[in-house]
């Protein structure tokens, strides 16, 4: 097997002029998304892609998402996604996007999200099967040197002090 890329780095993307909104930049919406494609791709890198999906009656479902939005992309951008494994157990999968803007490597905006795997007969939560927790344990393992993002597990809110209206 080949080196376990730390992070996954292979799924490009254009930002389409249908994404743009009236300011002239990529429309919040869109950002999902596109994050979403490059899940596809990230999935299919630690043996979840939609044929092994199929193949097992098994899927994923998004238990949670957060997004941080640090740089503006516009239309005709080309967005370049990483992927790292922060945490998985026999049924959940914890795992970090970043999109960066291809044209000067500038991070453009981050996407956190814990995924359920589920049969699809039951519509209920179900192991994975023990291929793919041995392809998550490996890549855990690489990715583990990368150390946690810093936008990793953030929570929303006003700092003490501040006061809303």
């Amino acid at each position: 097997m080949s080196a376990i890329q730390t992070p996954f780095d292979a799924y490009r993307d254009t930002v389409r002029p249908e994404w743009i909104d009236e300011n002239g930049h990529m429309n919040v919406g869109y950002y999902g998304v596109v994050f979403d494609f490059a899940t596809d791709a990230w999935f299919g890198h630690i043996a979840l892609g939609r044929e092994a999906k199929d193949r097992a009656g098994t899927s994923t479902f998004s238990l949670e998402s957060h997004f941080t939005y640090q740089r503006e992309v516009v239309e005709g951008e080309t967005l370049r996604f990483t992927s790292q494994l922060l945490g998985f157990d026999e049924k959940r999968i914890h795992y970090f996007h970043r999109m960066w803007r291809e044209r000067d490597g500038v991070l453009a905006a981050t996407n956190e999200l814990m995924s359920l795997h589920v049969s699809q007969e039951t519509r209920r939560t179900a192991p994975m099967a023990s291929t793919v927790l041995a392809r998550l344990e490996e890549v855990k393992a690489a990715h583990d040197t990368l150390g946690p993002p810093l936008e990793a597990g953030r929570v929303i809110g006003l700092r003490s002090g501040s006061t809303t209206r």
